[in-house]
């Protein structure tokens, strides 16, 4: 929300200095429940009487807790100082308002309550005074002098209003920063943030507009993170979208989120990553004009993946990877105007997996490989669109006891871009003639 002048005039910033100083207490007092953690938990189950693998786990897991601890400080402490800060540079700016305001009104300028200056010089003359002014030959040019200088108070204030504006939103941006996890150590994402930046003028920097480029490329990119959470969510029927129930629950430790890409004419670098840690369960079925559909499927334990492709005009290449940990089941089966598919799935373990290819106008060959840890098997078989708009004939198979694996294959056809490359042709034939 953008301040206002009325905002800056009337607002109490003394509070800043209390929240401030109980962020600093608040960090005090975490960094003293670290030292005791580390003394009276970790230390005494760490005098050699209890070894083995719950041993290491519990271990494992009191570091995560003592980091956090640590991280704990380290963000409010961070906070404190952002709060400090933005104390004194709002203050300062909220003064300098102030201070136009009241040299303005020296002046015989009224300020109204929403920053606009008016002259009111005139109101002070006598009758006599008055009417020897309005005969007076330079009187419009007096008026016009007046109406130019209160603009001239009326801009001023408004560019000092914007400044504390300015000056609150790069506050929000560091706050908001300070107190985001971004880093997989200690518990990962979503836990405390270690690396909170306490300085405002650098945290509260705003994110670059323009799109930087090198050499003729350029990048784009986005990305996203959240932490610890739970949640539920149902619903149906709902007749009209054809759509019987849907029912979701997931508890996460954290997920994230990236992708970007290079772009330099013809010529295009891309990719994305993905994280997730946690347990969800989900179901969903429904029949509408087309199709009938219905799934089933859930997941305990850590997943992440990575695409990176690269394309020259009609010419791509592609290849990803993808690693899970855990366990997860499912089922699911389709039949509609856009196609067929059906699978289903049970694994309990560890997965690696690659896989890659190419498409030359918008045709595209590829295969798939992953190797298993575990126990568990997969069977999935696909005929229809993609999300992507895509056209994908698909199957994949695998089987695992202790050590096995899965093979693939996958055809695909965008219509799009096979449209494209048959014209772009026609084009050149064209040109011949």
């Amino acid at each position: 929300m953008t301040l206002t002048y009325q905002d800056v005039m009337t607002v109490d910033l003394s509070s800043f200095t209390d929240v401030s100083a109980a962020w600093k207490k608040m960090g005090d007092r975490f960094g003293e429940l670290k030292t005791d953690y580390e003394q009276q938990v970790q230390g005494v189950l760490g005098n050699g009487n209890w070894q083995g693998l719950a041993y290491g786990t519990q271990q494992q897991n009191a570091s995560a807790t003592a980091f956090e601890f640590g991280a704990a400080k380290a963000q409010a402490h961070a906070v404190a100082s952002l709060l400090t800060d933005a104390h004194t540079e709002l203050t300062r700016l909220q003064k300098a308002v102030k201070d136009l305001v009241h040299d303005a009104e020296q002046k015989d300028y009224k300020v109204d309550s929403s920053g606009k200056a008016t002259y009111v010089g005139y109101d002070k003359m006598s009758a006599d005074e008055k009417y020897a002014l309005h005969h007076d030959p330079d009187y419009p040019q007096l008026m016009a002098d007046a109406r130019t200088k209160a603009k001239g108070w009326s801009d001023d204030i408004a560019k000092a209003v914007k400044a504390v504006d300015d000056a609150d939103q790069s506050v929000k941006r560091a706050l908001a920063r300070a107190t985001a996890d971004g880093n997989m150590d200690g518990i990962g994402f979503g836990g405390f943030n270690a690396h909170a930046n306490g300085d405002l003028k650098t945290a509260g920097k705003p994110e670059p507009k323009d799109k930087p480029k090198t050499d003729g490329w350029v990048s784009e990119g986005e990305s996203e993170a959240s932490g610890p959470g739970v949640g539920t969510d149902a619903s149906g029927p709902n007749i009209g979208k054809g759509k019987l129930a849907e029912a979701e629950a997931h508890a996460d430790l954290g997920r994230a989120k990236g992708e970007g890409s290079l772009t330099n004419g013809p010529f295009k670098l891309s990719g994305e990553a993905e994280a997730y840690a946690g347990a969800k369960v989900g179901a969903e079925g429904g029949i509408t004009h087309e199709g009938i559909q219905g799934e089933a499927k859930g997941f305990a334990g850590g997943e992440a993946s990575a695409l990176g492709r690269a394309d020259a005009g009609p010419v791509g290449v592609y290849g990803r990877g993808e690693v899970m940990a855990g366990a997860e089941a499912g089922v699911n089966a389709g039949i509609g105007l856009e196609g067929v598919h059906a699978g289903a799935e049970a694994f309990a373990g560890a997965k690696a997996g690659v896989g890659g290819g190419a498409d030359l106008g918008g045709i595209g060959a590829g295969a798939t490989a992953e190797g298993w840890a575990g126990i568990g098997a997969e069977a999935d078989a696909t005929l229809g669109k993609a999300e992507d708009g895509k056209w994908k004939i698909g199957a994949t198979v695998g089987l695992a006891v202790g050590l096995g694996g899965e093979v693939g294959f996958e055809f695909t056809v965008d219509p799009g871009k096979v449209g494209d490359t048959v014209g772009d042709i026609a084009d050149g034939i064209g040109s011949l003639f």
